[in-house]
């Protein structure tokens, strides 16, 4: 069963502002960088358990996957990948423990 993929309004501005950073120095990199995050989302839909539990939540259905040193977060639900936030890979989730 293919899942349908959800971007948050908070992952989106996430992605954006990844993308703004890294093209001060390389638009190319922030490109590839984007593109790298996006397709490695687009392989949950029939992979959903791809990633790994978010170790500071310890709940199956969040799970995240690592593009880079970025920590994609994400929720599995009733047929939906839901993207919740990226944050840096020496970044905690917020509101985990």
């Amino acid at each position: 069963m293919a899942y349908k993929i959800v971007w948050s309004g908070i992952a989106i501005g996430q992605l954006e502002e990844i993308s703004q950073h890294i093209s001060k120095d390389s638009f190319a990199y922030a490109a590839a960088v984007v593109s790298e995050i996006m397709d490695s989302v687009e392989r949950l839909v029939d992979f959903p358990r791809l990633g790994r539990r978010v170790p500071e939540l310890n709940k199956d259905e969040f799970r995240e996957i690592l593009v880079y040193q970025w920590r994609v977060i994400y929720q599995i639900g009733d047929n939906r990948i839901d993207v919740v936030d990226i944050i840096h890979g020496a970044q905690r989730i917020r509101g985990g423990n």
